[in-house]
């Protein structure tokens, strides 16, 4: 099966893409190749000669894929001729939590939308003859697939979809939080499930003074507020440190125990590990296609996602697979002392910050955890000269590149260009072309407009641009935030990768347990009483980073024996009391 998908977004008039495709439109005499206005049209069946010149188009606007003959039966639904097609769909299940993994531009979306019913499933036949729903159903074979259909078809289902940019929500409400969850409370609960979330202290304030963990917190609320039958949460962890995010894991699973289905759709692999019961992996081609597979058990499902190969389907969905490294220390190639600093202190408003004494030396990636609102991003200010410190020291006659927590840009113009303006031409070529730049996919947004860009693919550019600038010291505020897995831990190598080039050293806050476990050779660990007090202590060694880390946090983790991923374990149980009496909160080799 062999198709063409044209991506109307890199194809309009005046672009080298469009200009191509009118230069070869007819010239075989078939037409494989048509205009219709300002718009291109690829036929299915255009001749072997017009598919492989529409492969050539510039700027990747075209993409010629072949896709496995299995899948004939398979189309779910599709957009148009050359528009992004859906293969299979995952299984909403009573009472229990279903997970879905997998990079973005696969059809996450397009799956939510079908399962509510909202559009109902083309099967391939996107011409505007709506299918009835007994042919629908009957496409799907015996399961909780077409049962779940069929309750679709006959009295439809009532869902509630937490979104993934929690961050344009004061856009679509100006007021206080209070009257927002007021207009969603199906429950009448609005008081215990504020409690839950942690957001009763918020209540009275307006959104658009909201962090950005304070704003997931208020959209979980807000969905678990309304009844449903199926609730969809799209990346709830963003922005949620560890502990936060093991409060949502319970209050998710407390909707499983009201008779609720639910689907997840998760990036934080140690929160899905912990969360689901089953999990379908997503794969295919960003923008082009999407294929579920059936469920699997969660361990089966993350442990193969990680390896890149499913051998159900015998499908390679890597190149390679995503490794974690077993009982690391600083290695031998950390090199001189970059910065110092010591009992730094800065009050802001009725929160202080209390520093201690540490240093970061070449080739050293520090990570840097510890529960929100505890000084974290205020610390990293002061290195970068954005804050100025009330008492203490920092000594560094050192160049600085800062990515900060929320990215955003006003650049007019293409992504290349942008990156030309930022770095200079440099990235075009040779080894940080190869280590940063194709690892995290940026060749792939070379002509799309900067300002247009996704939340993940705007947060892989400005980690390419901080990576890029010249500097001693690169500073990273959650740089995993709306990245998929996979851009994940590509990010994290590229981040690693760019240290021990260079040999500079990088400081990096995130609250990904995995991200950090593969970037990370020390740790800085802070505590404390968020948005009161808190206090930085170190950098010190991984391992007993982590052990303080999570000790604060009550959560322990141990290392997976097949792909040695950290996995969190489950609260009171045999491993986790086990742990927690040795002391060892952060895996056992």
């Amino acid at each position: 099966m062999r198709v063409a998908v044209l991506l109307e977004d890199r194809c309009k008039p005046n672009t080298p893409a469009f200009d191509y495709l009118m230069k070869y439109a007819g010239s075989c005499g078939r037409e494989c190749i048509q205009f219709e206005g300002n718009k291109c049209k690829i036929l299915e069946s255009a001749c072997p000669v017009c598919l492989n010149r529409a492969k050539r188009c510039p700027g990747d606007a075209v993409k010629i894929i072949n896709l496995p003959e299995e899948l004939d039966t398979d189309l779910t639904h599709s957009y148009g001729e050359n528009s992004f097609r859906l293969f299979r769909l995952p299984a909403p299940r009573e009472q229990q939590v279903v997970g879905v993994l997998g990079p973005n531009g696969m059809g996450k979306s397009t799956a939510i939308n079908l399962l509510s019913g909202s559009v109902r499933p083309n099967l391939g036949d996107w011409r505007g003859n709506d299918k009835e729903w007994a042919d629908v159903i009957q496409s799907f074979p015996r399961g909780e697939l077409r049962d779940y259909l069929e309750l679709v078809s006959e009295s439809g289902v009532k869902i509630a979809v937490k979104p993934q940019y929690v961050d344009k929500l004061p856009r679509l409400w100006d007021g206080e939080v209070r009257g927002l969850l007021e207009r969603v409370d199906d429950r009448g609960q609005l008081e215990d499930y504020a409690a839950k979330t942690s957001i009763s202290h918020i209540l009275e304030r307006k959104l658009s003074g909201l962090s950005g963990g304070e704003l997931q917190r208020v959209a979980i609320c807000a969905t678990i507020l309304k009844e449903a039958d199926v609730y969809f949460f799209d990346e709830p962890s963003s922005y949620l440190d560890i502990h936060e995010r093991m409060r949502v894991v319970n209050i998710i699973q407390d909707l499983v125990e009201l008779g609720k289905r639910i689907i997840v759709i998760e990036h934080d692999l140690a929160i899905l590990d912990v969360l689901c019961d089953l999990v379908h992996i997503v794969y295919g081609q960003r923008a082009a296609y999407g294929i579920f597979t059936p469920p699997r058990t969660t361990r089966t499902a993350i442990n193969a996602y990680l390896d890149g190969y499913l051998s159900e389907e015998n499908v390679r969905i890597r190149d390679k697979p995503i490794s974690f490294l077993r009982g690391r220390v600083r290695g031998e190639e950390v090199g001189d002392t970059i910065l110092q600093w010591g009992d730094m202190k800065k009050q802001m408003g009725s929160f202080s910050l209390q520093t201690g004494e540490g240093s970061v030396r070449s080739a050293e990636v520090v990570g840097v955890v510890g529960p929100n609102a505890t000084g974290k991003t205020t610390m990293v200010r002061m290195i970068a000269g954005e804050v100025e410190p009330d008492e203490g020291w920092c000594t560094m006659d050192a160049k600085v590149s800062y990515k900060p927590q929320h990215v955003s840009t006003e650049f007019e113009g293409t992504v290349s260009q942008w990156l030309d303006s930022e770095i200079g031409v440099a990235w075009r070529s040779g080894e940080f072309n190869t280590q940063v730049i194709r690892p995290l996919q940026i060749d792939q947004m070379m002509e799309l407009r900067a300002r247009r860009l996704s939340g993940g693919e705007l947060q892989a550019v400005s980690i390419a641009i901080c990576l890029g600038r010249e500097a001693d010291l690169y500073l990273l505020d959650e740089p995993s935030a709306h990245l998929d897995v996979n851009a994940r831990m590509e990010a994290a190598k590229a981040i690693r990768r760019t240290m021990l080039a260079k040999e500079k050293a990088a400081m990096v806050i995130d609250h990904d347990i995995y991200f950090i476990d593969i970037v990370s050779d020390s740790l800085l660990v802070f505590d404390g009483e968020g948005g009161v007090q808190g206090n930085a202590n170190g950098p010190m060694g991984l391992r007993s980073g982590m052990n303080r880390f999570l000790e604060g946090v009550d959560v322990t983790f141990r290392r997976d024996h097949e792909s040695h991923r950290p996995r969190i374990n489950k609260p009171g149980s045999r491993k986790d009391r086990e742990q927690k009496r040795d002391g060892e909160f952060f895996y056992v080799d």
